[in-house]
């Protein structure tokens, strides 16, 4: 389930949070993604996190660290970010174990994936199924 695949994805997600320490605890321990680092500043704010799921990775930092990009996002709403995983009903137990927010449990759906939808601890919605589109060149 997690780790990486090898390559570089050309689509990082990129999400800001007040405590991005244990957004990267919560990301690890309960939706199975893999630390590929963590870059923390002096003052113990995350200023830059990378987590590999599969062949796909988001980026992370503290919000309030300042730069351009902080500043961008100051008023940014959640997002919500779609994650393929093979098995959804151990991936969606793992969760479950530990305390995520599961806002629907696995189902099937209509277009022939199954998944299952959570929220994390700062209100961001993911998504982790089977439907995987090909992208052809």
């Amino acid at each position: 389930m997690a780790g990486t695949s090898g390559g570089r994805p050309s689509i990082y997600p990129t999400l800001l949070y007040a405590d991005a320490k244990a957004a990267v605890r919560q990301l690890t321990e309960a939706f199975g993604f893999t630390e590929l680092a963590v870059y923390e500043g002096e003052d113990g704010l995350v200023q830059h996190a990378e987590l590999v799921q599969g062949n796909g990775a988001i980026m992370l930092g503290s919000k309030g660290r300042g730069g351009l990009f902080d500043a961008a996002m100051k008023d940014a709403g959640t997002t919500g970010v779609y994650v393929v995983v093979d098995d959804v009903d151990a991936h969606h137990r793992r969760a479950v174990e530990k305390g995520a927010e599961i806002l629907m449990p696995p189902t099937d759906q209509d277009y022939g994936s199954r998944d299952y939808m959570a929220r994390d601890l700062e209100g961001n919605v993911w998504s982790f199924g089977t439907y995987a589109p090909e992208i052809t060149a």
